[in-house]
Protein backbone atom coordinates (compact mmCIF):
# COMPACT_ATOMS: atom_id res chain seq x y z
CA UNK A 1 0.00 0.00 0.00
CA UNK A 2 0.94 3.65 -0.59
CA UNK A 3 1.60 5.35 2.41
CA UNK A 4 1.52 9.03 1.56
CA UNK A 5 2.61 12.27 2.85
CA UNK A 6 0.62 15.10 1.85
CA UNK A 7 1.36 19.00 2.38
CA UNK A 8 -1.74 21.65 1.92
CA UNK A 9 -0.33 24.90 1.67
CA UNK A 10 -3.88 27.33 1.24
CA UNK A 11 -4.93 30.96 3.02
CA UNK A 12 -8.12 29.46 4.86
CA UNK A 13 -7.37 27.73 7.97
CA UNK A 14 -11.25 26.43 8.15
CA UNK A 15 -10.67 24.30 4.69
CA UNK A 16 -7.31 23.13 5.84
CA UNK A 17 -8.32 21.83 9.23
CA UNK A 18 -11.58 20.44 7.26
CA UNK A 19 -9.91 18.47 4.76
CA UNK A 20 -7.77 17.07 7.78
CA UNK A 21 -10.57 15.88 9.30
CA UNK A 22 -12.32 14.47 6.28
CA UNK A 23 -9.19 12.57 5.10
CA UNK A 24 -8.58 10.91 8.96
CA UNK A 25 -9.01 7.73 8.47
CA UNK A 26 -8.00 6.83 5.29
CA UNK A 27 -4.86 4.78 5.45
CA UNK A 28 -3.28 5.28 2.22
CA UNK A 29 -2.38 8.93 4.24
CA UNK A 30 0.34 8.76 6.51
CA UNK A 31 0.51 12.03 7.68
CA UNK A 32 -1.54 15.20 6.59
CA UNK A 33 0.05 18.83 7.09
CA UNK A 34 -0.87 22.19 5.95
CA UNK A 35 1.29 25.48 6.11
CA UNK A 36 0.47 29.14 5.53
CA UNK A 37 4.24 29.99 5.65
CA UNK A 38 4.97 30.25 2.11
CA UNK A 39 8.76 31.23 2.49
CA UNK A 40 8.93 27.75 4.48
CA UNK A 41 7.63 24.97 2.07
CA UNK A 42 11.24 24.22 0.50
CA UNK A 43 12.23 23.36 4.27
CA UNK A 44 8.95 21.53 4.78
CA UNK A 45 9.00 19.34 2.52
CA UNK A 46 12.31 18.07 2.67
CA UNK A 47 11.83 17.89 6.86
CA UNK A 48 8.31 15.72 6.32
CA UNK A 49 9.32 13.75 3.57
CA UNK A 50 6.23 15.11 1.34
CA UNK A 51 5.48 13.26 -1.39
CA UNK A 52 2.43 15.69 -2.80
CA UNK A 53 1.81 19.04 -2.03
CA UNK A 54 -2.02 20.13 -2.35
CA UNK A 55 -1.84 23.65 -3.68
CA UNK A 56 -4.27 26.24 -3.97
CA UNK A 57 -4.08 29.33 -6.86
CA UNK A 58 -5.21 32.12 -4.86
CA UNK A 59 -3.30 32.48 -1.42
CA UNK A 60 -4.78 35.75 -0.51
CA UNK A 61 -2.53 37.90 2.11
CA UNK A 62 0.08 34.86 2.44
CA UNK A 63 1.51 36.29 -0.76
CA UNK A 64 1.85 38.62 -4.08
CA UNK A 65 2.12 35.46 -6.29
CA UNK A 66 -0.24 32.87 -7.43
CA UNK A 67 0.31 29.29 -6.18
CA UNK A 68 1.33 28.60 -9.69
CA UNK A 69 4.21 30.67 -9.34
CA UNK A 70 5.00 28.96 -6.11
CA UNK A 71 4.44 25.60 -7.74
CA UNK A 72 6.67 26.25 -10.42
CA UNK A 73 9.34 27.21 -8.29
CA UNK A 74 9.34 24.36 -6.05
CA UNK A 75 9.20 21.91 -8.59
CA UNK A 76 12.70 23.18 -10.46
CA UNK A 77 14.21 23.38 -6.74
CA UNK A 78 12.79 20.10 -5.69
CA UNK A 79 12.20 18.21 -8.33
CA UNK A 80 10.84 14.93 -6.60
CA UNK A 81 7.92 16.00 -5.00
CA UNK A 82 4.35 16.21 -6.71
CA UNK A 83 2.26 19.39 -6.70
CA UNK A 84 -1.40 19.39 -7.01
CA UNK A 85 -3.65 22.30 -7.93
CA UNK A 86 -6.59 22.41 -5.44
CA UNK A 87 -8.84 25.23 -6.22
CA UNK A 88 -12.31 27.23 -6.76
CA UNK A 89 -11.03 28.39 -9.53
CA UNK A 90 -11.64 25.85 -12.22
CA UNK A 91 -10.53 27.19 -15.37
CA UNK A 92 -9.10 26.34 -18.56
CA UNK A 93 -6.44 28.92 -18.69
CA UNK A 94 -5.35 27.82 -15.15
CA UNK A 95 -5.49 24.19 -15.83
CA UNK A 96 -3.29 24.94 -19.21
CA UNK A 97 -0.50 26.53 -17.31
CA UNK A 98 -0.37 24.00 -14.84
CA UNK A 99 -0.08 21.72 -17.49
CA UNK A 100 2.66 23.64 -18.89
CA UNK A 101 4.97 23.81 -15.64
CA UNK A 102 4.86 20.49 -14.97
CA UNK A 103 2.00 20.27 -12.25
CA UNK A 104 0.85 16.71 -11.56
CA UNK A 105 -2.58 17.37 -11.38
CA UNK A 106 -6.21 19.42 -11.21
CA UNK A 107 -8.88 19.34 -8.60
CA UNK A 108 -12.09 21.21 -7.66
CA UNK A 109 -12.24 21.94 -4.01
CA UNK A 110 -15.79 20.47 -4.19
CA UNK A 111 -14.57 16.98 -4.87
CA UNK A 112 -15.17 14.25 -2.23
CA UNK A 113 -12.51 12.94 0.09
CA UNK A 114 -12.83 9.43 -1.50
CA UNK A 115 -11.74 10.90 -5.38
CA UNK A 116 -9.17 12.88 -3.77
CA UNK A 117 -7.92 9.80 -2.64
CA UNK A 118 -8.23 8.23 -5.61
CA UNK A 119 -6.44 11.29 -7.09
CA UNK A 120 -3.54 11.32 -4.78
CA UNK A 121 -2.80 7.39 -5.39
CA UNK A 122 -2.76 7.93 -9.06
CA UNK A 123 -0.44 10.74 -9.18
CA UNK A 124 1.92 8.96 -6.06
CA UNK A 125 2.01 6.29 -9.08
CA UNK A 126 3.75 9.03 -11.67
CA UNK A 127 0.36 9.74 -13.35
CA UNK A 128 -1.39 12.67 -13.51
CA UNK A 129 -4.80 13.93 -12.81
CA UNK A 130 -6.85 16.64 -14.70
CA UNK A 131 -10.31 17.22 -15.98
CA UNK A 132 -11.71 15.52 -19.21
CA UNK A 133 -10.50 17.75 -21.62
CA UNK A 134 -14.04 16.63 -24.12
CA UNK A 135 -15.27 19.57 -25.46
CA UNK A 136 -12.03 21.48 -23.61
CA UNK A 137 -11.91 25.56 -24.82
CA UNK A 138 -8.47 25.65 -26.91
CA UNK A 139 -5.94 28.26 -25.58
CA UNK A 140 -3.92 30.04 -27.30
CA UNK A 141 -1.09 32.07 -24.83
CA UNK A 142 -2.03 35.71 -24.36
CA UNK A 143 1.09 37.44 -24.12
CA UNK A 144 1.86 39.53 -20.54
CA UNK A 145 1.14 43.42 -23.02
CA UNK A 146 -2.42 40.92 -24.03
CA UNK A 147 -2.96 39.86 -20.72
CA UNK A 148 -2.43 43.45 -19.42
CA UNK A 149 -4.82 45.19 -21.68
CA UNK A 150 -8.08 43.25 -21.08
CA UNK A 151 -7.10 43.78 -17.43
CA UNK A 152 -7.27 47.52 -17.88
CA UNK A 153 -10.30 47.64 -20.41
CA UNK A 154 -12.76 44.97 -18.11
CA UNK A 155 -11.64 47.57 -15.04
CA UNK A 156 -13.73 49.97 -17.15
CA UNK A 157 -11.09 52.32 -18.75
CA UNK A 158 -11.41 53.81 -22.21
CA UNK A 159 -8.98 53.05 -25.20
CA UNK A 160 -7.21 56.10 -24.67
CA UNK A 161 -6.23 55.72 -21.13
CA UNK A 162 -5.49 52.25 -22.03
CA UNK A 163 -2.80 53.35 -24.38
CA UNK A 164 -1.71 55.86 -22.49
CA UNK A 165 -1.16 54.40 -18.92
CA UNK A 166 0.94 51.33 -21.38
CA UNK A 167 2.51 54.14 -22.81
CA UNK A 168 1.48 53.00 -27.05
CA UNK A 169 -0.33 54.81 -29.54
CA UNK A 170 -4.21 54.13 -29.78
CA UNK A 171 -2.97 52.25 -33.35
CA UNK A 172 -1.02 50.38 -31.51
CA UNK A 173 -3.40 48.84 -29.30
CA UNK A 174 -5.86 48.68 -31.41
CA UNK A 175 -3.00 45.93 -33.18
CA UNK A 176 -2.63 44.48 -29.99
CA UNK A 177 -6.75 44.16 -30.21
CA UNK A 178 -6.65 42.76 -32.68
CA UNK A 179 -4.58 39.57 -31.89
CA UNK A 180 -6.61 39.07 -28.62
CA UNK A 181 -9.64 39.11 -31.15
CA UNK A 182 -8.00 35.92 -32.85
CA UNK A 183 -6.67 34.15 -30.07
CA UNK A 184 -9.69 34.25 -28.83
CA UNK A 185 -11.54 34.11 -31.33
CA UNK A 186 -14.27 36.87 -30.71
CA UNK A 187 -15.40 39.98 -32.69
CA UNK A 188 -15.65 42.75 -29.86
CA UNK A 189 -13.97 44.25 -26.62
CA UNK A 190 -17.09 42.89 -25.03
CA UNK A 191 -17.02 39.31 -25.78
CA UNK A 192 -12.99 39.55 -25.29
CA UNK A 193 -13.54 40.37 -21.85
CA UNK A 194 -16.93 37.78 -21.13
CA UNK A 195 -14.24 34.99 -22.83
CA UNK A 196 -11.02 36.46 -21.00
CA UNK A 197 -13.39 36.17 -17.34
CA UNK A 198 -14.52 32.65 -18.23
CA UNK A 199 -11.35 31.70 -19.29
CA UNK A 200 -9.26 33.05 -16.07
CA UNK A 201 -7.49 35.52 -17.94
CA UNK A 202 -8.42 38.11 -15.69
CA UNK A 203 -7.82 37.41 -12.04
CA UNK A 204 -10.56 36.99 -9.26
CA UNK A 205 -10.82 39.76 -7.59
CA UNK A 206 -11.27 37.90 -3.94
Amino acid sequence: MFLINILLVDDHTLFAKSLSVALDGYNEIEHFYSTQDIQGIGQMVCDKNIDIILMDINLGNLSDTDGLEIASNLLKSSPMVKVIVLTGYDLPVYRHEAKKIGISGFLNKNISPDDLISSLIHVSRGNTCFPSESNEIMIEDLTSMEKKILQLISSGKKRKCVADELYMSERTLSNHLQHIFEKLDVSSVVEAVTKAIQLGYIPPIC
